[in-house]
């Protein structure tokens, strides 16, 4: 490999570090006979599969150079850092080589906007369609969408990528004019509506003609950055929950805010945001997505933010004492959902199985039950006698029972003796 394309690919894998939307949707490719490249349904780009196995992807920019000042980006116009482009021919020829010596398993393409929004989806497109057309290449391919970029480009575009992204970034428009002048909401939006379109119009086609080439088969996606603007938790979670529900957005990912641009007086001073935050608005979008809760459960305008102790299904059964405990052997479905301690597979297990017999305290741990947080929510067969419910105790009292206990602090000259206790 050149010099001078080492250097390139050094420079835009560090501008594309901070883009984190990016897994593979549990789409599945098939590889043409002798094509190189399949894609399995399981997530890419250093991204974890449900196994607990890494995989891997390539994740370049197209390039660096922007026309754009957002406050928040590292490849804004005004810094002074080192740029530069890839050509057609070297991207295509890099992720062919990667992919052959087995280093990646697809491609995350991002890239700075030149020219125009189009101007630089147009160079995007040439990638992803030689690609597919010319080496036949089988693998994952995600790519981001420039905002504002024409409907004819984003409509082609989902013809070879498995995943189209347009990025939110700042969740309020008044925020997003403050710190990326150069975009709107419309120019972010529109380009969604256009995926998610073709996404129902692909869909229909493949219903009716299951030779009709597929659209985006993995969807679409978007990030938004938390805690570089005052946005409240409600916010940011009420528009996830429109995204999911009008965009029909397959996945919304929530980037804690890293000061790259600290010179910049309208970013917060306080450094980056808090990976515990970020953490928390991962697990409430997850109640959204796969728990049938509802916005206003989790936050509301008594409880704006996130409680950053303890998990936000925890703090909404700690809020409502009332329905509680839940007699395991009777509850339905949804109920068993919002019990502390009881997942998605959990409570379908738990389902399945009190047909044939009364569960009790050790079926359930059997099941999976994190009996340390559902033991304070629940009723069941043969529960230990010095258990008590959250009604009994308080809710008080069981919060601070499951606070994380904090670490000792252990003197560095102090010898510790393990006696496999």
């Amino acid at each position: 490999m050149k010099t001078d394309l080492s250097e390139k690919l050094r420079i835009l894998a560090e501008s594309a570090k901070y883009d984190v939307s990016c897994s593979s949707g549990g789409v599945r490719r098939r590889g043409m006979d002798g094509a190189p490249g399949s894609t399995g349904s399981w997530g890419v780009c250093h991204s974890f599969t449900e196994d607990g196995r890494c995989v891997s992807l390539f994740k370049i920019m197209l390039t660096n150079f922007c026309i754009y000042d957002c406050a928040y980006c590292i490849n804004r116009r005004r810094n002074d850092r080192p740029r530069t482009m890839l050509s057609t021919a070297e991207l295509v020829g890099l992720t062919m080589e990667f992919y052959r010596r087995n280093y990646i398993e697809g491609l995350f393409l991002s890239s700075g906007v030149v020219r125009s929004p189009d101007y630089t989806m147009e160079r995007m497109l040439r990638v992803v369609k030689e690609l597919r057309t010319v080496h036949r290449f089988g693998g994952y391919i995600h790519m981001k969408s420039i905002p504002g970029s024409s409907r004819e480009l984003v409509m082609e575009a989902g013809r070879y990528a498995d995943r189209l992204s347009v990025n939110v970034e700042i969740p309020t428009e008044a925020n997003l004019r403050l710190l990326a002048p150069d975009k709107s909401r419309e120019s972010i939006y529109t380009p969604m509506s256009f995926i998610h379109q073709g996404v129902i119009a692909g869909a229909e086609e493949r219903r009716l003609f299951r030779s009709a080439p597929p659209f985006a088969p993995a969807g679409q996606s978007t990030q938004m950055i938390v805690g570089a603007t005052d946005e409240r938790d409600s916010e940011i979670l009420r528009l996830s929950s429109q995204l999911y529900r009008v965009k029909g957005m397959r996945r919304v990912y929530y980037s804690g805010f890293v000061p790259v641009n600290s010179y910049d007086k309208r970013l917060p001073s306080v450094g980056s945001a808090p990976l515990v935050r970020e953490n928390r608005l991962y697990q409430a979008d997850w109640l959204l997505r796969f728990y049938q809760f509802k916005v206003d459960e989790i936050v509301d305008d008594a409880y704006p933010d996130l409680d950053l102790e303890i998990d936000p299904k925890l703090s909404w059964a700690l809020r409502h004492p009332e329905l509680f405990p839940v007699d395991i052997n009777k509850a339905d479905y949804e109920m068993l959902l919002r019990v502390p301690g009881i997942g998605v597979k959990s409570a379908k297990l738990i389902v399945a199985s009190r047909r044939f017999s009364r569960l009790g305290f050790y079926e359930l741990k059997k099941i999976g039950v994190v009996m340390k947080k559902a033991q304070y929510f629940i009723t069941c067969r043969e529960l230990p006698l010095q258990m008590q419910t959250v009604n009994e105790l308080s809710p008080q009292r069981v919060r601070s029972l499951l606070l994380p206990k904090p670490k000792k602090k252990v003197d560095d000259r102090q010898l510790i003796l393990d006696f496999g206790e």
